[in-house]
């Protein structure tokens, strides 16, 4: 039997979402069936599958053991950093998870409370989150390299009756210390969780606060396993922040039964995955990706999903992706256009990739940022197997648009994420609400109600989740992202249209960073833009403007608003260059003009704003660049 066509698929999702995504919930375990599959009740706020109850983990884990596949390799944790690989089956997963939830439950935690868990890439992260979800607990991963400022407002905003931590990471040449960073975020937080469960790696022990802190292996001893305690299918799964504009962190949402559903339909439909092949997101269980396709997804469909802790290049070389797809017989990868371009960089000819036998692998997924044209047809060259660019967003939690490997696949367009995946009703605005024509670049939209495994809310915050997404195009949600569909149907995302920029694939606030250049005493006033980088998409760069009457080593000066930013925001903030200029073009209603400031910085002839209040700003600000 052929794969079904595209457009039937995706005509019927957005002309009877009920019965399309009805029949997607069968796949899932219901610990008791959903009355309907979409509640519209109180728009703008759509719920999936009310009614139903299911366990999030007992679909990841408990279902393929009861099934007899508890022999089946389910988790593969690969560290070059440290030099070791551990393998779980789904059995062993099963029975560690069962235990951390014990050791949860010991501590109090029970359904509906919130668990932060700030931990490198090691098995335990992925145990922690699903034995939060076993106990109807909501988990709220903070990654790894979050500065304790950052850290401490999710603490404050997810208020978690518990802390699950390590007590270092480790990076190709050196060791963060984790638990000093977890204690400084403690001290500057009003909300004080009771316990903090630290597991200790040998490269560097912590010292735990007697009473508050609890040694996870000692607890693991001691614990006994717990069972799945059923949920509402729209009771919430996890809190995942990202930068907003404002100084305040969003709290995404994610639901567990429109969550499952989601994840498990995109693994056949979009990644064309089936159970028991060999899935590989090299991201961090940080990051959206890691919670959807290291933890979720590969397990809800009864795959093997590799953990792996190192980097594209640099442990040991460019050839390191390839060696992990020969060593663990990877079917297919997803990673960001940035890690791709870092290997191509180091090893242009790709002669690491003649080493490796990568026969298993059958498709590169490629996310995060936009996938450049050139990238894509020296990976496409070197592999010799399909590239596939998709385009999503924390909020979505899965693609809104893909070439989906589990349909009939189309022809690619370079530059181009392909088509509207089935479930999203992708729309392009003109400022009044209009739609634009083929090729006319605007705002990209989803016409409501949003699919399964979308955020339906922001933590404790409908206001702003309303405010943020559903306010500046009644009955569409606002992706934030600029682009157009052309005569084909083919999308093409040019970019963000707020103040968030994307490096590497991790979207950050400018917002954030300015704040921590503006409490510098020397600095009157900031911006920082995104500037347009060809490894990492994008890369920050920051302007500043002294106070008057201030005089400065420049040197010396910037050096110390880079390594403020670093201290307040983290050091995946990447702001490696601040320059000091005259002034900061604006507008005469004060805004700055950072569309204009990106352009000169890229090198553009950048024309002069009708709106600008002093045009000669411009001409110095392309002095001080050497434009």
């Amino acid at each position: 039997m052929g794969r079904m066509p595209y457009a039937d698929v995706h005509a019927r999702s957005v002309e009877d979402p009920e019965g399309f995504w009805m029949e997607a919930a069968s796949a899932v375990t219901w610990h008791r069936e959903p009355d309907r599959a979409l509640d519209s009740s109180r728009p703008p706020f759509y719920r999936w599958f009310p009614g139903g109850e299911l366990n999030t983990c007992h679909n990841a884990l408990d279902r393929h053991v009861e099934a007899g596949h508890g022999d089946r390799l389910a988790l593969v944790h690969d560290s070059p950093v440290t030099g070791t690989c551990r393998r779980f089956t789904y059995a062993e997963l099963l029975d560690r998870v069962a235990r951390f939830a014990g050791v949860l439950r010991g501590l109090g935690v029970s359904k509906g409370d919130r668990v932060v868990v700030y931990m490198p890439m090691v098995p335990e992260a992925v145990v922690a989150m699903l034995a939060c979800a076993r106990l109807g607990a909501v988990h709220s991963v903070v990654f790894g390299g979050f500065a304790p400022k950052e850290l401490a407002l999710r603490l404050e905003d997810a208020r978690p009756k518990v802390v699950v931590s390590a007590s270092c990471g480790v990076e190709p040449a050196r060791i963060v210390p984790y638990k000093p960073m977890l204690d400084a975020a403690l001290d500057l937080s009003a909300h004080a969780p009771r316990h903090c469960v630290i597991l200790q790696r040998p490269q560097e022990r912590a010292e735990l606060r007697e009473g508050r802190d609890v040694d996870w292996d000692e607890a693991m001893a001691a614990a006994e396993p717990v069972g799945c305690v059923p949920v509402a299918a729209i009771d919430p799964l996890y809190i995942l922040y990202t930068s907003g504009t404002t100084g305040k962190p969003k709290g995404v949402v994610r639901d567990n039964g429109g969550h499952a559903v989601a994840l498990l339909w995109s693994m056949r439909n979009v990644y064309g995955t089936s159970p028991g092949e060999v899935f590989w997101a090299a991201s961090d269980v940080g990051w959206v990706v890691g919670h959807s396709y290291i933890v979720y997804g590969p397990l809800l469909l009864g795959a093997t999903t590799v953990l792996y802790e190192g980097k594209p290049v640099g442990t040991p070389d460019a050839g390191a992706y390839w060696r992990v797809v020969a060593d663990h017989g990877v079917n297919a990868l997803f990673t960001a256009p940035t890690a791709i371009r870092a290997i191509r960089r180091d090893d242009p000819s790709a002669e690491m990739l003649e080493k490796y036998d990568i026969s298993s692998l059958r498709t590169l997924f490629l996310a995060g940022e936009r996938l450049d044209p050139d990238t894509y047809h020296w990976a496409a060259e070197r592999l010799g197997v399909p590239v596939i660019d998709h385009w999503w967003q924390t909020e979505t939690g899965w693609a809104i648009a893909a070439n989906l490997r589990g349909l009939d696949p189309m022809p690619v367009k370079p530059g181009s994420p392909t088509v509207p995946v089935p479930g999203y009703d992708v729309r392009v605005l003109r400022q009044g609400g209009e739609p634009c024509g083929p090729g006319e670049e605007g705002a990209i939209c989803v016409r409501l109600p949003l699919p399964p495994g979308a955020l339906p809310t922001l933590w404790e915050d409908d206001e702003r989740y309303v405010a943020s997404y559903l306010s500046a195009f009644p009955g569409h949600y606002l992706t934030g992202d600029g682009g157009y569909l052309d005569e084909d149907g083919y999308l093409f995302v040019m970019g963000r249209t707020d103040d968030v920029i994307n490096v590497a694939g991790h979207r950050l606030s400018t917002g954030a960073m300015e704040a921590a250049l503006a409490t510098h005493p020397a600095v009157a006033e900031c911006a920082v833009i995104g500037v347009a980088d060809q490894l990492k998409g994008q890369v920050p760069r920051g302007f500043v403007v002294l106070k008057s009457g201030v005089s400065a080593d420049h040197d010396m000066l910037r050096a110390e608003l880079v390594a403020r930013v670093r201290e307040q925001v983290g050091a995946v903030a990447a702001l490696k260059r601040v320059d000091v200029v005259s002034g900061l073009p604006k507008t005469r209603s004060g805004k700055i003009l950072r569309k204009t400031m990106r352009g000169i910085a890229e090198g553009a002839d950048e024309p002069v704003p009708s709106t600008i209040e002093d045009a000669s700003v411009l001409d110095a600000l392309r002095a001080t660049l050497g434009r």
